[in-house]
C-alpha cells in the first residue's frame, strides 16, 4: 500500500532503470480522476493490446475508444522496448477484479485463482499495455520483455515492493488472457533478479557491497531489494537510529548471515522464523535473504540462510 509516486518521481524512476521514455502530449494531467479515486497503489499490472503498429497502439491507449475513454494505461511498451507515457492518475486499464487477488498482492503472497470481479482495480494499480496481438503467435522481442521487466522493477523499487507486486491482467479479472505469450511467473522471476541489484542507470553500490541511499528509501526496502536484512544493515553499519537515513548516505551491504538451516518436513518460513529467530513475522527477511520467488514453496532438505537473531 502506498501513495502514488509524483509524476516527476515516476518518470525519474523509469529513466534511472535505463528505459527509453517518450512523453506523449498532455500525459501528465491526462487521467480519469473525475470518475473515481487514484490510490492507494498496491502493484503493477501488465496487459497486451491486441493491436498492431506502434503509432496506432499508442494513439488508442491514449485516447481510448467508444465506450471506454482513455487513457487506457499509464504507459505503452512497444515492441522496440520504448515506454510511451500516455496518462497519469486513474486509467481505464484494470477494471473490476478479485478482492482475494488484491489481498495477495498487498501481502506479497502467491496469487489465488481469480474467480470474482468485485473490486475496482483502476484505483489500485499502475497499468502498462504492451504492443502485441495476443494470439499466442505474435512474438515478444527481447527488447520488449526487458522493458517490461525494467518498468515493473523500477516501480517496485521506488515503493519498496518485491516482484509479487507485479501481476498480469489474467491474474486479476476472470476471463482475461493477457498478457499471452509469456508467463507472469517467468516475468516475476526476472523482476526478482533485477531487484537484487542496483539499476545501471543510477549511481549506487560498487561491486554489490555498498548502496547509496536515495529519497524514499527505508532500511526495509533496501534490505529486501539487496537480499539482506534490517538487523544485518544496522549491525554492519553501526546505525544508532535505524529510522533515520540521509539521502546520499553510503551503506555497506555485506555481513548479513550467521547461520544456515535445513528445512524439515512440515516447516514454513513463519515457523522457521518463530523457532530460530524468535519472531514469526521475520519470515520475510528469510525470503528476501534467500531470494525466494515463492515463499510458500520451500522443500524438505532445502538449505536456507538465516539472518542474525
Amino acid at each position: 500500500m502506498a501513495t502514488p509516486l509524483s509524476v516527476n518521481a515516476f518518470v525519474k524512476a523509469l529513466k534511472a532503470e535505463g528505459l527509453t521514455v517518450v512523453e506523449v502530449g498532455d500525459w501528465r494531467t491526462h487521467n480519469r480522476n473525475s470518475k473515481g479515486p487514484w490510490g492507494p497503489v498496491h502493484g503493477v499490472m501488465i496487459h497486451h493490446t491486441v493491436t498492431k503498429g506502434s503509432a496506432h497502439t499508442v494513439d488508442i491507449c491514449r485516447k481510448g475508444y467508444s465506450g471506454l475513454p482513455g487513457p487506457l494505461c499509464h504507459g505503452v511498451i512497444t515492441k522496440d522496448g520504448t515506454v510511451h507515457l500516455v496518462g497519469y492518475g486513474r486509467a481505464n486499464h484494470a477494471g473490476s477484479g478479485d478482492d482475494d487477488a488484491l489481498r495477495a498482492v498487498i501481502g506479497e503472497r502467491a496469487l489465488p485463482v481469480d474467480n470474482e470481479a468485485n473490486t475496482d482495480g483502476n484505483r489500485y494499480f499502475y497499468g502498462f499495455e504492451c504492443e502485441n496481438l495476443g494470439d499466442g503467435k505474435d512474438p515478444w522481442p527481447a527488447a520488449q520483455l526487458l522493458a517490461i521487466e525494467k518498468v515493473a522493477a523500477a516501480i517496485c523499487r521506488e515503493h519498496g515492493w518485491n516482484e509479487r507486486s507485479t501481476i498480469g491482467h489474467l491474474e486479476w479479472q476472470p476471463g482475461k488472457v493477457d498478457p499471452r505469450g509469456f508467463t507472469m511467473a517467468s516475468m516475476r522471476a526476472r523482476i526478482a533478479k533485477r531487484l537484487g541489484a542496483e539499476p545501471s542507470g543510477r549511481t549506487g553500490p560498487s561491486g554489490g557491497t555498498t548502496y547509496t541511499v536515495k529519497k524514499g528509501d527505508t532500511l526495509w526496502s533496501i534490505a529486501r531489494a539487496h537480499g539482506t536484512t534490517v538487523p544485518a544493515l544496522v549491525d554492519t553499519n553501526g546505525l544508532e537510529d535505524p529510522g533515520r537515513l540521509d539521502v546520499g548516505q553510503k551503506l555497506k551491504l555485506s555481513g548479513g548471515t550467521v547461520s544456515t538451516y535445513t528445512v524439515a518436513r512440515g516447516d514454513t518460513l513463519w515457523s522457521i522464523a518463530a523457532s530460530k529467530l524468535g519472531d514469526g513475522n521475520r519470515w520475510r527477511e528469510i525470503a528476501a535473504l534467500n531470494k525466494l520467488a515463492d515463499a510458500d514453496a520451500i522443500t524438505s532438505g532445502q538449505k536456507l540462510k538465516l539472518p542474525k537473531k
